[in-house]
């Protein structure tokens, strides 16, 4: 199912005049600012369970799919099952009085958490030759955006698969870890990753234990379809001098990652008024039904001498995932499948990381990956993602 839903841009023209709204007939509306994006997509969800018993499927199994803003849609929708804070909206549109969770969730490089984007972008992207020989007002900013950063990573109390509290002191070393698997899984598979990009590799043979029941050992590996030039050896398994990847220098590698496409400026999303006049099309989203476009973050408002509005602060509220996930009052999908390109630059590596640690952290079901030499992009590696959904029972 492919349901409607309204973009920013989505207009229409009024017919008649509406003195109460301030409307005039002939006047363009824009009526697809947030939330109305979501909302739709929930009202479709509603529509499917009411009409469950005459349309083909399990309205208990809906899976939802999106890129980039469809995947922060996708992300939201999994995040956001039942909340109250939509209710009145829902009813007011006429959605059909149903449940609105789903069963699984599949975001390609989600563009969501929008009010901490910009510090987790310059916290990331900071210290490349991009930012750092370039404009001296962007790098300002860029400056100020990233040290604002460990404040709010501290707040998420974001905890790694093996116990340990990520902070700014150690996060890093854990995009490295995530790094380093993916390349090593697509290394296996027989593509060619070259130490150019800051990647370090065993310089002899090593020896690994084979896998727990068969499924992916720790360092990535899959023994199934990769025994050249891995051999089997005492139930174990020799790999190459070479053949493991051992480390990465991170400054390297991001380098690299804006070598493919520039940076983004500083802010990176809420752009409007601050070093460029550009609004971005965050700064539409959340302007209002005359085509006005705000700052939604305090930051970026407070350079340009205005106040983020409590309009506006709810709906960026609304449309962040962060917000709904192990608060107890929404029921969150079980089930999450999350991929982020790993040359992706249109939003940075924590703001999926902190998605899929925060589910992971609430219990969830979550399947991330840095997708080797991936730009932003979506619907990959699809084989992949079918027998995925197929393990789903």
């Amino acid at each position: 199912m492919i349901p409607g839903s309204r973009g920013r841009n989505s207009t229409v023209v009024a017919t008649k005049n509406d003195k109460k709204k301030g409307i005039k007939k002939g006047q363009t509306i824009f009526t697809g600012r947030a939330p109305a994006a979501l909302l739709d997509l929930k009202a479709a969800i509603r529509y499917l369970r009411h009409f469950d018993d005459v349309i083909p499927g399990d309205a208990e199994h809906i899976i939802t799919d999106g890129t980039s803003a469809g995947g922060a849609m996708s992300s939201l929708m999994g995040a956001t099952g039942n909340n109250p804070a939509y209710e009145p909206m829902l009813k007011a549109m006429g959605a059909a009085d149903e449940r609105d969770d789903v069963f699984a969730s599949v975001c390609y490089c989600p563009i969501i958490d929008l009010d901490h984007a910009d510090m987790a972008y310059e916290w990331l992207y900071n210290g490349t030759d991009s930012r750092q020989q370039g404009d001296a007002d962007v790098l300002a900013v860029s400056n100020e955006l990233k040290a604002m950063f460990p404040a709010y990573l501290a707040s998420l109390n974001l905890h790694a698969p093996d116990g340990t509290l990520l902070t700014a002191d150690n996060y890093l070393d854990y995009i490295k870890s995530e790094l380093i698997r993916s390349a090593q899984i697509a290394k296996n598979a027989g593509a060619d990753i070259p130490d150019s990009l800051g990647f370090v590799f065993s310089a002899e043979a090593s020896f690994a234990a084979p896998p727990i029941n068969g499924g992916m050992r720790q360092d990535g590996m899959q023994p199934q379809g990769d025994r050249s030039p891995m051999m089997m050896r005492g139930g174990g398994f020799s790999k190459k001098a070479g053949e493991y990847i051992i480390d990465l220098d991170m400054d390297k590698y991001l380098n690299y990652v804006v070598s493919t496409q520039p940076l983004k400026t500083a802010p990176a999303f809420d752009t409007q008024g601050v070093v460029s006049q550009r609004a971005s099309g965050e700064n539409e989203e959340f302007g209002d039904s005359k085509g006005s476009s705000v700052n939604f973050t305090d930051y970026s408002a407070a350079k340009t001498g205005t106040v983020v509005t409590p309009a506006v602060a709810a709906n960026v509220a609304l449309l962040n995932p962060m917000n709904f996930i192990g608060g107890g009052v929404t029921d969150v999908a079980p089930h999450w499948y999350i991929r982020h390109g790993a040359r992706d630059r249109d939003t940075s590596f924590p703001v999926p990381i902190n998605l899929a640690l925060k589910l992971q952290n609430a219990g969830k079901d979550v399947n991330f990956l840095l997708a080797w030499n991936r730009p932003h992009s979506g619907d990959y590696a699809l084989d992949e993602l079918f027998e995925w959904i197929k393990s789903l029972q």
